[in-house]
């Protein structure tokens, strides 16, 4: 028996990652990041601006790319990474890491990633990491990263082909929203942002998922007011969620909707074959089903649910069409099976009874083999 004299415990007082609170800023104006960061100018506090290849060449960000002269401009740095999901990775993240270490920045200063949810992701992982964590700051240029992947503090990078395996939870201190960037968007990575939109109207807000039952048109032909809507609801909405569960304890777990399949098909397509939304998409209509066999939900909400999907052109069949192949649903569980969520051997899902009605549970294996053929 342990002698109680032997024994020391330490209490830690809760503590705040990377920043004690989150201002996001909607900007209805065009973007104009030289006027919003004035590079240079700012003699009190140095700047690591982070952003990719494709977001460096947008016409709203060119000028402020443009300030830079070999990645120097005063006191502040660029960093201008490779595009996409193939560059979410450690050595990317270190790069970060590596450009701040050599221009001696200190705990006092911090990081801006622009660009989507990889920038964002990997930015702030690097904050988190750089001499124990210094504070970092976002402009989204994606739907994607606007309405979900800058806000919440998730950080990270993809490792052995799983997403984001590696990462850290390190709120940004701000963020900047500028809507107009949607415009400028391929219609893929638009898509993709409604995948994740469309999932936050399931999860919590039942106005958000009429939108996109009803207004379909709009929101395809990015309705400046429409979008402008979409991106403050589903803001508000995560916002609401990780003020309450930062670290993923509890009620956060709601926001893997569709997640568990999803990531498990973009491991499978190769990351960044399919994007983000669209394997998320693809997960919802999986999980729908699943939840209509096990009598969990309604078959007519399923349906509901299904076409809804189908109407945005997201694939809602067993095999998504880009995977081939003996063995698909096989191969996606035992990817399923690595994801970072579940608390045993079992697979934990995320499942509706019905609109905004929802709840967590770890499944048989049977069970999710089932809606994989």
């Amino acid at each position: 028996m342990t002698d109680e004299k032997n024994v020391l415990n330490i209490s830690y007082p809760e503590s705040h990652p990377g920043s004690e609170s989150t201002k996001i800023t909607f900007h209805s104006e065009k973007p104009d990041l030289t006027k919003l960061f004035a590079p240079g100018k700012n003699e009190s506090l140095r700047r690591c601006f982070v952003t990719d290849a494709t977001v460096a060449t947008m016409p709203d960000v060119q000028d402020f790319v443009n300030q830079f002269e070999d990645g120097v401009c005063g006191n502040d740095l660029l960093l201008i990474l490779g595009s996409g999901e193939p560059y979410k990775t450690i050595e990317s993240v270190l790069e970060i890491v590596k450009t701040a270490v050599e221009a001696n920045f200190s705990r006092k200063d911090i990081f801006v990633g622009i660009g989507g949810g990889v920038i964002c992701d990997m930015t702030g992982f690097a904050a988190s990491l750089f001499k124990r964590g210094i504070a970092c700051q976002f402009v989204p240029t994606t739907l994607l990263a606007m309405v979900d992947a800058s806000i919440g503090g998730k950080t990270g990078c993809d490792f052995e082909n799983y997403k984001n395996m590696i990462g850290a939870f390190w709120p940004a201190q701000e963020i900047h929203i500028y809507p107009e960037f949607v415009q400028s968007l391929s219609q893929a990575q638009y898509r993709s942002g409604l995948g994740e939109a469309v999932k936050t109207g399931l999860l919590y807000d039942k106005e958000l998922y009429e939108i996109f039952k009803n207004e379909s048109e709009k929101l395809l032909n990015r309705d400046r007011e429409i979008t402008f809507k979409v991106i403050q609801k589903c803001a508000k909405a995560k916002a609401a969620v990780v003020e309450k569960d930062l670290t993923e304890k509890n009620i956060r777990m709601y926001l893997n909707l569709g997640h568990t399949f999803g990531h498990a098909l973009e491991t499978l397509a190769g990351l960044g074959n399919i994007p983000h939304g669209d394997a998320v998409a693809w997960g919802i209509a999986r999980e729908a089903v699943l939840c209509a066999r096990e009598e969990i939900c309604s078959e007519s909400y399923k349906d509901e649910v299904l076409s809804v999907l189908e109407h945005y052109g997201w694939c809602t069949k067993p095999i998504h069409p880009l995977i081939t192949g003996g063995g698909i649903g096989e191969r996606l569980m035992n990817i399923m099976k690595k994801d970072k969520k579940n608390p045993s051997s079992k697979i934990k899902l995320v499942l509706q009874r019905g609109l905004t009605d929802t709840f967590t549970e770890e499944i048989e294996d049977t069970k999710i083999l089932s809606v994989l053929k």
